[in-house]
């Protein structure tokens, strides 16, 4: 079968799947038409010929229209040997042609959605649907208001105590810190404030997909809740929805943004308020909740969030996930100390000799295009040495605790033992650096790696000098394991 043929045929059925109809049946009237407007009969659908460029009638792309059958959407699609953005352009002018606002751009494999009133062409995994347009459509952000809104260190503090200023205890200088702990104000940092203002500036450029690089430890919480702050204050979203992918962290961005914006916003913890989570502004869930069974598109409609915050974003769009993350239709925003740069010093044309649709993987993986930041620089990058330099990070202390163990590991041979499987049969098994407390695990080496701590982690990486306690924040499952070899008391938790 032609590519050109498979192409047709994957996008006929994403758009089948989401909803779209070629022609009338008990859900309605057909509300796909093609540009060179046959009317079709079930059997022609796949007679249309392999070539989406050149008919005898022009090209043949889709129409998708509204209920009152005026047009919404063109989707101009391109066979599976080129990029489907090589039409952006030409879809550009035809949209503006039948005044349809969106364009879907696809070669079967790899789609994007542009909403031509802002932001560019973005990923999606599938198609939106009629109901999801109709809603979107009826939204209208307002950029100028976001790229005008005031934005000063105590943005999120005066949400948390409007008259904190007037307070006597501010205003005595003895008292304030004391003041500000017990109240628990939070004041962003400059490098925060840049970030908001880096986000605003690629609003003023058109962008509706923004990457915040920052470091572990630099508040990337709180960057966030006056994201949100910003995005509803201005009627630039009138819900978001903020993704973790572990339960502690849903737990812990619940209560820091209860914390941070109670005052003015409601946030809830989606699977604890099923019933009445659309009276929240701020709903926050594990994406593993509402992947499961594909939950997500029965209980929410492409258009219920306007902001989407992705947390560990390197992490949010892999597998399945990527699936959640790309069905709602709004600005998106990840959050990441480490993204997943999948395209750097790639050659798209030696990757397609090899395997046509590896390339196409990787732009769906990598962190940096998903964000609207093809270039590999994120809306705004903070990282651990810019901390360190401004004296809001101190440098970590390296300790070397290698052994025979974790050097052969290390090594491209791996570290190879004999095992004994169920059946009492002996056979040899190789072992590499990412099975350590997976796959293999090593009393002796654990031993070696908590005698090492134990020397260096209760000196002050300042002064020097020897402290009194210390806090070692290690993976849950691995921390049972290593205190019971610790000397000293251990507070353990999860990073």
């Amino acid at each position: 079968m032609a590519k050109e043929a498979k192409a047709r045929i994957r996008i006929n059925d994403m758009l089948t799947k989401s909803g779209w109809r070629f022609f009338d049946d008990h859900n309605g009237p057909a509300n796909i038409s093609l540009e060179t407007n046959i009317k079709l009969k079930k059997k022609q659908l796949d007679e249309l010929g392999d070539d989406f460029e050149a008919t005898a009638n022009g090209f043949i792309d889709y129409l998708l229209l509204e209920p009152s059958g005026f047009p919404v959407a063109v989707l101009e699609a391109k066979s599976e040997k080129y990029d489907p953005l090589i039409g952006k352009e030409q879809a550009r002018k035809y949209a503006q042609s039948q005044n349809a606002r969106f364009v879907i751009l696809s070669n079967g494999n790899l789609s994007y959605f542009w909403d031509l009133e802002q932001g560019n062409p973005a990923i999606i995994t599938e198609f939106p649907t009629q109901d999801s347009l109709e809603h979107f459509h009826s939204f209208k952000p307002n950029p100028d208001a976001l790229i005008k809104e005031k934005v000063e260190k105590d943005y999120i503090a005066v949400t948390q105590n409007p008259t904190y200023s007037s307070d006597p205890r501010w205003i005595s200088e003895a008292e304030r810190g004391t003041f500000v702990r017990d109240r628990e104000l939070k004041f962003l940092r400059p490098y925060q404030l840049k970030a908001i203002e880096k986000l605003q500036d690629a609003v003023k450029k058109g962008a509706s997909r923004f990457l915040f690089e920052m470091a572990t430890g630099t508040g990337k919480t709180l960057t966030a809740a006056a994201v949100i702050k910003v995005f509803l204050c201005t009627g630039n979203a009138k819900r978001v929805l903020f993704l973790v992918d572990r339960l502690e962290l849903e737990d812990q961005a619940w209560k820091n943004f209860v914390r941070y914006l109670k005052n003015d916003f409601r946030t809830v913890i989606y699977k604890e308020n099923r019933d009445d989570w659309r009276k929240a502004e701020v709903v926050v869930s594990t994406v593993q909740s509402l992947q499961f069974n594909n939950k997500y598109r029965s209980l929410f409609s492409p258009t219920d969030f306007d902001l989407l915050i992705s947390d560990e974003a390197h992490r949010s769009i892999g597998g399945n996930s990527r699936a959640v993350f790309e069905y709602f239709i709004g600005y998106k925003l990840g959050l990441t100390a480490t993204p997943k740069d999948y395209l750097k010093k790639v050659d798209p044309a030696r990757i397609d000799l090899r395997d046509p649709r590896e390339y196409e993987r990787r732009q769906l993986l990598d962190t940096y295009k998903t964000f609207g930041c093809e270039t590999g620089n994120p809306t705004f990058r903070y990282s651990l040495i810019d901390g360190v330099n401004d004296k809001f990070l101190l440098n970590p202390l390296v300790a070397d605790a290698r052994t025979e163990i974790t050097t052969d590991l290390l090594a491209e041979e791996g570290y190879a033992v004999t095992v004994e499987d169920d059946d009492g049969e002996k056979h040899e098994q190789t072992f590499f650096g990412k099975d350590f407390e997976k796959k293999f695990f090593s009393d002796e080496t654990n031993d070696v790696f908590c005698q090492t701590f134990l020397k260096n982690a209760l000196r002050d990486p300042l002064s020097g000098e020897i402290g009194k306690s210390i806090v070692f924040c290690v993976r849950q499952d691995h921390a049972t394991r290593i205190t019971k070899r610790l000397t000293k008391p251990l507070c353990t938790g999860s990073a």
